[in-house]
């Protein structure tokens, strides 16, 4: 949580920032709604089948958020939405005065509320929220990233387990997974990785992550950390502009993908190719995809402080 003086520096807008006439956030909107709707396609289409996918569903299963919430549009904190009248009542949302020029109470056009996505009203709805948010954004991208675990969190999650979270066969089997986790390092600095390790695996981290520290440890090469931008995306819910949202959706979908390349588990059924990480090959391989997810999410990270607190 931070500290009050960081909490109270959380903007109050009394004014838009900028404007979107109704022809131009309608379009926006709709254009959204098409793009989310062509990344959660092939997961809508296997829940109609009642079929799953181990890789692909993962955002939606660990996260929560169904794709709908990915269909709703908002223009970010600060951003009017001029005559917006069905957007009465969203939450987070306060009216602003109209534009000058765009018709008053006398204008033979009638004309619904101008409304924006309000930064103070959120921050007073949801003040540790919003700390814990920009405290986990900033931080994290302040850090040097580390770039040396090569994905062993999944295998210390299997690591001499009679039973798996996941009901694949490992690559190595049983007696070669463990041997993996035993000549490696294990340094997860990640809390919802780390919780998922197997009783003898978690003494041999290096670190011993906690809730409380999460703050402290996240770094911006976890991989866990860089799926997390989308999580923490979604709960600032309308101060993040829809577009940017999707960004961070699309980094969490191809960071799972590594992630289970990466695994013990002998994912060919669903045609993953695994990233053999207890070779030297694959955890160069590792390495350069790490940091160039790395780079995407702070890029994400400043681009939503500056949606949200400009």
């Amino acid at each position: 949580m931070l500290s009050a003086p960081e909490t109270a520096a959380l903007p109050v807008r009394p004014a838009p920032r900028s404007r979107l006439d109704r022809g131009d956030w309608t379009a926006r909107a709709a254009a959204h709604a098409e793009r989310a709707d062509a990344l959660t396609a092939e997961h809508r289409a296997r829940q109609a089948r009642g079929e799953k996918h181990p890789v692909r569903d993962f955002l939606f299963t660990y996260y929560g958020y169904k794709p709908g919430l990915l269909r709703r549009w908002h223009p970010g904190a600060g951003v009017a939405l001029e005559d917006a009248a069905e957007r009465a009542g969203w939450r987070w949302y306060s009216p602003v005065a109209a534009a000058p020029g765009s018709g008053d109470a006398g204008s033979s056009r009638s004309r619904g509320p101008a409304l924006a996505p309000d930064a103070a009203v959120f921050a007073a709805d949801k003040p540790e929220l919003a700390a814990l948010v920009q405290t986990m954004l900033v931080r994290t991208a302040a850090r040097p990233g580390q770039f040396g675990c090569f994905g062993l969190h999944e295998w210390a999650m299997v690591y001499r387990a009679p039973e798996h979270r996941h009901p694949v066969p490992l690559r190595l089997g049983q007696a070669g997974t463990d041997a993996v986790v035993e000549a490696g390092d294990l340094r997860c600095t990640h809390i919802d990785a780390f919780r998922f390790f197997t009783p003898e695996a978690v003494p041999r981290n290096r670190l011993a992550p906690t809730r409380d520290t999460q703050p402290q440890l996240e770094q911006p090469g976890c991989l866990h950390a860089g799926m997390d931008v989308y999580k923490w995306a979604m709960k600032l819910g309308p101060l993040v502009p829809g577009e940017l949202l999707l960004d961070a959706f699309e980094l969490a979908r191809d960071i799972r993908v590594l992630d289970m390349e990466a695994a013990p588990y002998d994912l060919s059924d669903w045609g993953v190719v695994p990233v053999r990480i207890e070779t030297a090959e694959g955890k160069a391989e590792y390495v350069r995809r790490q940091r160039g997810f790395a780079e995407r999410g702070n890029a994400l990270r400043q681009r939503i402080l500056d949606a949200w607190l400009g």
